[in-house]
């Protein structure tokens, strides 16, 4: 049987911060989905101010590395990454895989189904290995609060694993002004404020314990930022034709 032709197609944005172990399996595994699928995709992994060799690795498994100095968080890195891509459909996913990357079918599915944003969620059915008590417990209240402050009907902001047609990308993240723990939340906020179309698909999930979450922590400060975003919403920062896409002269490409 012949080879299939490659085509042009999507971009999968990795942002990491001191990954040295995970990130060549996570590229490797994306180059590989690309490859089953025919496809000439790219690998864009953003080193959010590193001080291992995670940039050096993802350019040796085959990504093209950003380079973001000093640590700004991996709001700001995806923001980076998105903004970058050249392919479409553009999808964020953590540097662990916790959603395999063969996830991304169901929410490409979506996409041409007419959804410009199509969103992991982990369902009681769809997660195999699952979070600490607490973290769950924690979870639930900050998705409680989320959905009475801005998003109605949300079943899961914080999924790692969401996929945006380009000229959804390139209307939304403009527009993203978190850069740290709340920026998810701002994302599906956003889209809403634009009339996005936003598909939620359940994806199979498998909790990484060498996760660098806090959960006291970070549950406090993206109840913070869901504050902020709730004060910008009401001013209206979020409407209007949006800004140029945010100036980053500390990334630098290779």
């Amino acid at each position: 049987m012949a080879a299939l032709p490659l085509v042009t197609s999507g971009s999968v944005v990795i942002p990491a911060y001191n990954e040295e172990e995970r990130v060549p399996r996570a590229v490797r595994a994306v180059r590989d989905y690309f490859a089953r699928r025919g496809e000439a995709g790219e690998v864009i992994v953003v080193d959010d101010g590193s001080a291992d060799r995670t940039a050096a690795l993802a350019e040796e498994a085959g990504a093209r590395v950003i380079r973001v100095s000093p640590n700004r968080g991996k709001g700001n890195a995806v923001r980076t990454g998105m903004l970058a891509a050249a392919g479409d459909p553009v999808l964020f996913s953590d540097a662990d895989l916790s959603a395999p990357i063969e996830a991304w079918d169901l929410l490409r599915e979506r996409h041409g189904a007419g959804a410009p944003v199509a969103i992991g969620v982990r369902t009681r059915e769809s997660v195999t290995v699952r979070q600490p008590l607490r973290r769950v417990l924690l979870g639930k209240v900050g998705l409680g609060v989320t959905r009475l402050l801005l998003l109605p009907g949300a079943r899961d902001t914080q999924c790692g694993f969401k996929s945006f047609t380009r000229d959804a990308a390139r209307a939304i993240f403009p527009r993203q002004t978190i850069e740290r723990f709340g920026f998810d939340v701002e994302l599906l906020v956003i889209a809403r404020r634009l009339g996005l179309r936003t598909d939620e698909v359940p994806v199979p999930w498998a909790d990484d314990p060498r996760t660098r979450v806090r959960a006291v922590r970070d549950a406090y400060r993206t109840f913070r930022d869901v504050l902020a975003i709730r004060w910008k919403a009401w001013r209206g920062v979020y409407d209007g034709p949006g800004p140029a896409a945010p100036a980053s002269p500390e990334a630098s490409a290779r």
